[in-house]
């Protein structure tokens, strides 16, 4: 996802999504979904509460809603934003994003007027929420709904400012909700899209229930909105800043910094943290030290981590002031010594790539360059890089650079005739870690240890918090081994367990080793024995000689009325629902699962009840050995399910007319892939890729005909820079061409994969 006018900071990388819905199509995934209302199973839903119309409702509602302007250093406008107004004399909600930091606030009305904001009432940077003031009366306002109320399938209208198109209405509907980086976030079946921050997404009643706020990377037709009861907290508890104070929040001192070429150049806890596109050549953004640059030779320094390696971020020297200067900063992973002489392409020249074994990607590396007339060294963590002969530069000033869409953060930044190594040398090193040693197993740190250590401390906390940082390392490393281990076991069980004859499989078994794929503490043979002594228990409550309806009645008696097994309708999507364990626990589940329960205690009472796998909905069928069959909703507690109420539920799901494949008894084996299924949608959701990647092995191991589910296999490998294996789940795919597969986006996946790293 990504918040919409800002670059993406999660999420699935776009083109690998592209390529996964080309390659198996839009509904790969064959899951059960919740039922919608109705007055018995399978009756069509109840139409929704009468609201005023969409037309009426924005017709009122866009009065209240804002466009909220961001301008940049040079007084332009840099961003633009949407917002509402909670209170008539001025008080507007949107998000922190849309507002920056350090930057100049205005806002017009709907009714064209434009005002200053005077103060930042209130603000959430965890819940990207915020209360701008401007000085105004009379304002039309939008009432404030319970967000916590909200219903999934819910209509819902946006409003806002989309790519700059002002006052905008889109409807749509509520997907559920969905915890994304820690916040309770409402999804939305509706596109958002830049300039769409801020705005708000009303019920039919007209009633704000959120904040629009991200857009999916993923497809187009999906978005998130932050919950409205979140904001109520920051309204009943305002805490003002003047907006003369906010425009001086995380600004370095112009004293200490010059910036060129835009870009947002900001400070926190000692560091110096830039984002946004530059407007030089590639995105090219300074920020030169207002420092009087020292006579050669000399040495600066500074350590910078880079929030993704495609970026490139760092040093700058004998820098003019303008588009003139040298640069010593990482990009893609390598080091490069570069000299611009111009504003664009034909003024720059790479002086020196290199890849180097001492350059830490995704952590902190200390950057250093010593300047002589006629020479130039480059260092990364004290170890040399780049040694280059190159005078066409003498002179001038230093600083730090950053290009493209890189988010880059500085500390250290250091000049001076010769520097001190920021590096701990390799004696030092090895000395803190024979210390190091020293550490007991268990129980407290040897109590003299620390005052040793503290001998060379700064050293010592470097290489004390490296040391940790690699036993983490390993110790995460160790424990996906040992979880791919029990997968590849458990995998090897479950296929086992269903190459049996359809008769002589065991549900409830294979049922249990798809938990078990999740928690290697399942207990498969007491969970097993459980429902032995519920089927014992069902059957001490049948009369002798009851004929097959009767047994059937006690079961489901047993079942609904007494153990109180049941739909589970809030938490639907809830993992738990699809584990056959948790089921029997806590008596809820999806569909399939208490489908299963119900038709293995009904074999064990010598009832005949198989599974038939309606689109979009489970059920079972009881087939007596006389008279007529009839299916079951065992979802909703045992409801009878006529043939007209089936029809209508696969019409609903499909769109199409039923046909004969929609009724037929589904095997055991589907069964239990079609439970893998309901737990890769989730997964999916989630964007957990090794949960998916854990069910699609399962999958494709039960079935390894199955195109669909190797392609999607082969694009999460490439993702998880699995190549090699994404490579064999391609090459048997065009090797056996299954149906359900875009064999040319398979070809193009496979030029992917010939490609060389970079």
């Amino acid at each position: 996802m990504k918040r919409s006018g800002w670059p993406a900071f999660f999420g699935l990388v776009f083109v690998l999504a592209v390529l996964l819905t080309r390659l198996v199509g839009p509904s790969r995934i064959a899951a059960d979904e919740p039922p919608g209302p109705a007055t018995e199973k399978g009756a069509d839903p109840q139409p929704q509460r009468p609201d005023p119309g969409i037309e009426k409702l924005t017709e009122t509602a866009r009065k209240a809603v804002v466009v909220v302007t961001v301008a940049g250093r040079d007084g332009r406008q840099q961003g633009l934003g949407s917002g509402f107004v909670v209170t008539a004399d001025g008080l507007i909600a949107t998000n922190l994003h849309v507002i920056g930091e350090a930057r100049p606030i205005s806002v017009q009305t709907a009714d064209g007027k434009k005002y200053d904001v005077t103060s930042i009432e209130a603000y959430d940077r965890p819940l990207d929420l915020a209360l701008i003031r401007i000085e105004a009366q009379g304002l039309p306002v939008l009432p404030l709904g319970d967000s916590d109320a909200l219903q999934q399938g819910q209509a819902v209208v946006a409003l806002g400012n989309p790519q700059g198109l002002k006052h905008s209405v889109v409807a749509g509907i509520v997907s559920g909700t969905r915890e994304i980086d820690g916040r309770q976030m409402i999804q939305l079946a509706i596109p958002i899209e830049p300039g769409n921050s801020g705005g708000p997404l009303l019920d039919m009643a007209g009633n704000v229930q959120g904040l629009l706020t991200m857009k999916s990377a993923v497809t187009e037709n999906l978005g998130f909105a932050m919950p409205i009861n979140a904001l109520k907290p920051l309204i009943a508890k305002p805490n003002p800043t003047p907006i003369a104070r906010w425009l001086t929040i995380g600004a370095l001192d112009a004293q200490e910094w010059k910036q060129l070429f835009g870009a947002r150049w900001r400070q926190r806890a000692g560091r110096i943290l830039v984002d946004g596109l530059g407007q030089g050549f590639g995105g090219r953004a300074l920020c030169l030290s207002e420092l009087a640059p020292p006579e050669p030779p000399y040495e600066i320094a500074v350590s910078v981590k880079l929030n993704q390696e495609e970026g490139a971020a760092g040093l700058v020297f004998c820098a003019d002031g303008g588009n003139l200067h040298y640069g010593f900063y990482p990009s893609n992973g390598k080091l490069r010594l570069s000299r611009f002489d111009g504003p664009d392409v034909y003024s720059w020249q790479v002086l020196a790539e290199v890849a180097s074994e001492h350059y830490r990607p995704g952590d902190w590396n200390a950057l250093k360059v010593r300047f002589e007339k006629g020479r130039i060294r480059c260092f990364v963590n004290d170890r040399p890089a780049i040694d280059s002969n190159d005078g066409q530069l003498t002179g001038g000033r230093i600083g730090l650079a950053k290009f493209r869409t890189t988010e880059a953060e500085f500390r250290q930044f250091r000049v001076g005739a010769e520097l001190p190594s920021a590096v701990p040398t390799d004696e030092l090193v090895s000395r803190i870690n024979q210390l190091a040693a020293e550490i007991p197993p268990t129980g407290a740190t040897a109590p003299d240890l620390a005052e040793r250590l503290a001998a060379d401390a700064q050293a010592s906390v470097v290489v004390l918090r490296d040391r940790a940082k690699q036993m983490e390392q390993q110790a995460a490393r160790l424990r996906k081994l040992a979880q791919s281990v029990h997968e590849r076991r458990v995998g090897q069980e479950l296929v086992k367990a269903l190459e049996e004859d359809e008769a002589a499989i065991d549900l409830f078994h294979a049922a249990l080793l798809v938990a078990l794929l999740d928690n290697d503490e399942v207990d498969v043979e007491g969970y097993r024995q459980e429902l032995d002594r519920l089927a014992r228990d069902i059957a001490k409550s049948i009369p002798e000689n009851a004929d097959e309806q009767a047994r059937l009645a006690v079961l489901d008696k047993s079942l609904f009325d007494e153990q109180g097994f049941h739909g589970s309708r809030g938490e639907y999507y809830h993992r738990s629902n699809s584990y056959v364990n948790e089921v029997l626990d806590d008596r809820e589940g999806l569909p399939i699962t208490l489908s299963l329960i119900y038709m293995e205690l009904a074999r064990k009472l010598n009832l005949n009840v198989v599974g038939v796998g309606l689109p979009g909905h489970f059920v079972v069928r009881f087939v007596p050995a006389m008279g007529d069959s009839r299916l079951i909703d065992v979802f909703e507690r045992g409801a009878a399910v006529s043939a007209d109420a089936a029809a209508r539920m696969i019409r609903s799901a499909t769109g199409r007319e039923p046909q004969e494949a929609d009724l037929a008894t589904v095997t055991k084996r589907a069964m239990i892939i079609r439970m893998l299924h309901n737990l890769l949608g989730p997964a999916e959701r989630a964007q957990d890729l090794e949960g998916m990647l854990r069910y699609l092995d399962a999958l494709v191991a039960i079935a390894p005909d199955a195109g669909p589910d190797r392609g999607m296999r082969a694009v999460l490998l490439f993702q998880a820079g699995r190549r090699d294996e994404a490579i064999g789940d391609a090459d048997w795919l065009l090797e056996h061409r299954p149906d359900g597969i875009n064999l040319n986006e398979v070809d193009r996946l496979r030029r992917m994969l010939d490609r060389p790293e970079r």
